[in-house]
C-alpha cells in the first residue's frame, strides 16, 4: 500500500456493543486468494464495501452512482484522500482488474451507467443476463459527489445498532439529527435496544413523543420514557 498514506494519528474506537451483533458472510478464498494479493488500501476498503453491500441487500448488481452517493463508503475512502471520486474510479478499476469484481457499461437514454457485480457464479449469471437483456436495472442520474467532513453521530448510532443505511434512511436521519437533542438520539437508541425494537420508526417515534409531551416532564413525574411494542402502536394510531 505504498502509493497511499493513511492517517498518522489512529482514531480510537469504542469496542461493539452489547447485546447480538449482525455479521457480513465473507468467502474464505477472499482471505487466501485475494487478501494476500491486495496492495492497495483503497482497493480493499472498496472490495469490502461492496461485499457488504452485496450480501446486506441480497443484490448481484450495484452502480457506480448508488456507491457515489454512499456516505458510508464516501466517508471511509475520505481518509485516504479528498479527491473521494478518483479514489473510488481507482479502487473500482483495480477490484475490476484483480478479478475480484466484474464491470459493464449500459446505455440509457443517452447515457452510460457502469454496473458492478462480485464475480462468482451469481455474479457471472446476472451480467449474462443483464447484457443480454433478460432482466432490466434502474439507473439513477449522476448526482453532484460532496466530500464528508464528520459524519452524523446518528449515522454511526445507527450502524452501531441496526444496520445498512440507505439514501432515502439517510435523509430522514440528517432532518432528525437537525430536529432533536443530541442527548435525546443518543437515549432513545438506548431505548430501542434495551427493548429489543431495533427499527428506525420505533426511535423516531420515541423522539415525536418527547418533542411534543416533553422528555423532562417524563423524568420529573418518574414516569417511563421508553415503551413496548403494544404502547408504540397505540401512540402511532393516536
Amino acid at each position: 500500500m505504498s502509493s497511499e498514506n493513511p492517517p498518522s494519528k489512529i482514531q480510537p474506537y469504542n469496542g461493539f456493543p452489547a447485546g447480538e451483533l449482525r455479521f457480513t458472510s465473507v468467502p474464505d478464498l477472499f482471505f487466501t486468494q485475494v487478501l494476500p494479493l491486495i496492495d492497495s488500501l483503497s482497493e480493499l476498503k472498496v472490495t469490502l464495501h461492496f461485499l457488504w453491500l452485496h450480501h446486506r441487500q441480497v443484490r448481484q448488481v450495484i452502480s457506480r452512482e448508488e456507491l457515489l452517493n454512499d456516505e458510508t463508503l464516501l466517508q471511509s475512502l475520505a481518509t485516504i484522500s479528498t479527491e473521494v471520486v478518483t479514489v473510488l474510479n481507482q479502487a473500482l478499476q483495480q477490484a475490476v482488474e484483480r478479478g475480484t469484481l466484474l464491470h459493464t457499461q449500459i446505455e440509457d437514454n443517452g447515457n452510460i451507467y457502469d454496473w458492478y457485480f462480485l464475480n462468482s457464479e451469481r455474479g457471472r449469471l446476472a451480467l449474462a443476463r443483464l447484457e443480454a437483456g433478460s432482466f432490466e436495472v434502474v439507473a439513477k442520474p449522476n448526482a453532484e459527489t460532496n466530500v464528508p467532513n464528520k459524519r452524523p453521530n446518528i449515522f454511526e448510532l445507527y450502524e452501531a445498532n441496526i444496520g445498512l443505511i440507505g439514501p432515502i434512511l439517510a435523509d430522514e436521519l440528517k432532518e432528525a439529527e437537525t430536529s432533536y437533542p443530541a442527548e435525546w438520539i443518543t437515549e432513545a437508541f438506548k431505548i430501542a435496544v434495551e427493548n429489543n425494537a431495533r427499527r428506525w420508526k420505533y426511535i423516531e417515534t420515541i423522539l415525536e413523543k418527547w418533542a411534543t409531551a416533553g422528555r423532562g416532564h417524563d423524568q420529573a413525574s418518574k414516569k417511563k420514557s421508553w415503551y413496548t411494542e403494544e404502547e408504540l402502536q397505540n401512540f402511532i394510531q393516536h
